[in-house]
């Protein structure tokens, strides 16, 4: 792979093939039979609806517009970014405009422009226009699922595509900033979109002024490269994550003073922290656990989730609080703020994803459509996660 792409987490399956097939009978305890339930009527409340295909390359990230029309953005290896209708799963509009991987991408509050960082150690701004088609009719997604069936090497290859349908395509940005020295990995809007916060593997994140495109501040401290920033949603304060096992909280909200907050958790990579709604960040590590914590006190985490698998890119659905979990391992999970695991989205031969899951974003706006996720299988997955039965079954 290019230099600019992001390390790719490689994992080894293991598989045994043997001709002798062992029955053992077990007296499982009644929490256990419980779980067992549970599990399998989770897939009732949380089913795939649609699949957006296209990208040549495995997709890092994605976002959905916070003003209509609503439309799902993602950012790819294969230097580009797109915009999909999310009812048809068509491409709408392509940006062609970085020469490296596409590592993230955010939408402006309250404006028609997209925000996009790049390995070519630039983060763009780009405005867009696009006209959603008419819908089709919903997909089949009755489907039996089973989690426990493996992938051939040639339901791999399924995920090969030809490209989406011919669409317009925007090469040149509006905005350019480029004072990084190293890959830009994320980058994201300040509450208000005045201003831009970028994350770079040269271990700073930036604060642009989005008029002028000057940079306002550089952000230090971290001792190894950046993953992720983050903004409040309501308030002027930024989260950065790194590789050195730390995320840091910066105060921007007193103009003179520009505080930070330096926090220790995890014994590995962080992958990405976000901000709640209400007072409290979500971190998510290679280490396998997510951690809730409290703006008021953030000495220790009010909650740790524990999983098989290391963490990418975390998102909480505002209005539940729902955290969804994407793993190395292919998995998505589904946890409550405190920790307790609700439900696994579906993945089999016929429905989900092929490798490792890169991203999540909710989208409580659509009710049909309120979940996304991409991965490494080159596609985004969007699903209906019935939210009620959901914690009904809690």
């Amino acid at each position: 792979r290019e230099l600019s792409d992001p390390p790719l987490k490689m994992y080894v399956r293991y598989t045994v093939h043997s001709p002798i097939r062992l029955l053992y009978v077990t007296v499982a305890p009644f929490w256990k039979i419980v779980s067992s339930f549970k599990a399998t009527t989770s897939r009732a409340v949380c089913q795939l609806v649609k699949e957006y295909v296209g990208h040549r390359d495995g997709i890092w990230d994605l976002a959905v517009t916070r003003i209509q029309p609503l439309v799902l953005g993602t950012a790819s290896a294969d230097h580009c970014s797109m915009l999909w209708s999310i009812e048809t799963g068509k491409c709408l509009l392509k940006y062609a405009g970085h020469a490296g991987s596409v590592n993230s991408i955010k939408f402006h509050p309250t404006e028609q422009m997209a925000l996009t960082a790049s390995g070519d150690q630039t983060a763009h701004i780009w405005r867009y226009m696009v006209q959603l088609p008419l819908p089709q009719p919903p997909a089949d997604i009755s489907a039996s699922l089973d989690d426990d069936v493996d992938f051939s090497d040639k339901d791999e290859a399924d995920g090969e595509a030809d490209g989406p349908n011919e669409c317009p395509t925007i090469r040149v940005a509006t905005t350019t900033l480029k004072s990084h020295q190293g890959v830009v990995i994320a980058a994201d809007w300040l509450v208000g979109g005045k201003q831009v916060v970028t994350a770079s593997w040269d271990r700073a994140a930036n604060l642009y002024d989005v008029e002028t495109s000057e940079l306002v501040h550089t952000l230090t401290g971290h001792d190894q490269e950046l993953t992720h920033c983050c903004t409040h949603p309501t308030q002027r304060l930024v989260v950065t994550s790194s590789r050195d096992t730390t995320f840091r909280l910066w105060d921007f909200r007193d103009p003179s003073i520009h505080s930070v907050n330096v926090f220790q958790g995890h014994t590995d990579t962080v992958t990405s922290a976000v901000f709640t709604v209400g007072d409290n960040v979500v971190s998510g590590s290679d280490d396998r656990t997510v951690k809730v914590w409290d703006l008021k006190n953030m000495r220790s985490p009010i909650a740790t989730i524990r999983t098989d698998s290391a963490v990418n890119r975390i998102s909480v659905s505002a209005n539940q609080r729902i955290i969804a979990l994407p793993h190395d391992n292919r998995q998505v999970r589904l946890f409550d703020m405190n920790g307790v695991r609700l439900a696994r989205l579906p993945r089999s031969n016929r429905q989900g994803h092929r490798r490792m899951v890169c991203c999540s974003a909710w989208n409580e706006e659509n009710q049909a459509c309120n979940l996304f996720t991409c991965g490494f299988d080159r596609q985004a997955i969007g699903w209906n996660i019935n939210i009620p039965a959901l914690l009904q079954e809690k």
